[in-house]
């Protein structure tokens, strides 16, 4: 089969890999019918993720029809379209048992495209598959559910739901990436009173305000002046940090008022500064997290009773054969204003117009 493999730092290639196979009776095979890139591929393919080895494939969000169970699933059977969480569950341990499949001591965790070999291919082998994929409502496209295998569950639970957002509360969402934009969209399920989107790209801040953002800065003016400005010289309740670098994770600390919350959502490659000189007595909550996707039902109702408009996010659409040319697109996101690109199976390849003479 051909699959996107990462080989290295900087290194990528659309490969002719090996089918996957069914390793534990819990597993299942699945055919890709649609998939997605996320900034956490990125990531690793800056280095920053050092435990991902040179031959994995990469990714971990799509949705697919299963083509072969192990003999120990009963949820799913061969034909079901399914969406992949992000996360794997292994379902007995103690993590697993609280709910944080996240911390799946069991084996799984974030493994798909991290530690195992990802979705970003024509097939996948999927581990613990009765708690880990989610058959997908007749009435519901590929397309409308792509998104909940990440980039919703994420901002919901890390940012939303540790930062506890309540109705009336101001909310700073610092990022306007498609994780920053989930946290917009979910946010507003709890009514705050005002929520403004600090980006560096204007046309980012511009899908903000689609997103439901009622402000928007752009981060190279003076933000902390304007948000204190907008909240009496307090600060925000709720700042969520959703881009992963020192510079915003350092922003959402200095913006949020005493007893607020700041929530880390953004992946981070480098060590960030606590400032907790000007901290330590303001009685600031900081919250961290990896997604445990346990809000995946609860949103797809959602996205069904047309709560959530997840096909939003859909910017761009390859076929999953020209994957190389989605990771261009998607890794130039200010030049190309990409959110969420979409990888298609169906989707045959694009003809490549002839030379000019």
């Amino acid at each position: 089969m051909k699959a996107l493999v990462y080989h290295g730092p900087g290194l990528k290639g659309w490969d002719t890999v090996a089918d996957p196979e069914i390793l534990d009776q819990t597993d299942i095979i699945v055919k890709i019918d649609i998939t997605t890139i996320c900034g956490s591929d990125l990531h690793i393919l800056k280095g920053d993720v050092p435990e991902t080895s040179p031959g994995t494939v990469l990714g971990h969000e799509a949705v697919g029809t299963v083509q072969e169970v192990g003999h120990n699933v009963t949820t799913v059977k061969v034909g079901d379209r399914v969406l992949l969480s992000c996360i794997s569950a292994c379902g007995r341990c103690s993590y697993c048992k609280e709910g944080r499949y996240g911390q799946c001591l069991g084996g799984g965790g974030w493994v798909l495209g991290h530690t195992i070999n990802g979705v970003q291919a024509e097939y996948a082998r999927v581990p613990f598959a009765d708690t880990s994929v989610y058959k997908i409502p007749e009435n519901l496209t590929n397309e409308q559910v792509l998104f909940l295998a990440d980039i919703l569950p994420t901002a919901f639970e890390v940012g939303v739901l540790n930062g506890k957002v309540s109705p009336g509360d101001t909310i700073a969402i610092i990022g306007a990436g498609p994780v920053g934009l989930s946290a917009i969209m979910t946010a507003q399920l709890y009514s705050p009173e005002r929520i403004i989107a600090v980006d560096l790209a204007d046309s980012r801040l511009r899908s903000a305000l689609l997103f439901g953002a009622d402000t928007t800065i752009n981060a190279t003016d003076a933000v902390k002046e304007q948000i204190m400005g907008m909240t009496s010289g307090l600060g925000v309740d709720v700042a969520i940090e959703a881009v992963g670098t020192p510079q915003t994770f350092e922003m959402a600390c200095d913006l949020v008022k005493p007893g607020g919350h700041v929530a880390n959502i953004g992946v981070h490659g480098h060590s960030a500064t606590l400032h907790l000189e000007s901290l330590w007595t303001r009685d600031v909550t900081i919250t961290t997290g990896l997604v445990d996707s346990f809000t995946i039902p609860r949103l797809m109702r959602l996205v069904a009773s047309g709560k959530l408009d997840s096909s939003l996010f859909a910017t761009h659409h390859y076929p999953l054969s020209e994957s190389m040319t989605a990771y261009d697109t998607f890794s130039n996101a200010a030049e190309t204003n990409a959110l969420k690109v979409v990888l298609d199976a169906a989707k045959p390849p694009q003809p490549v117009a002839p030379a000019s003479v």
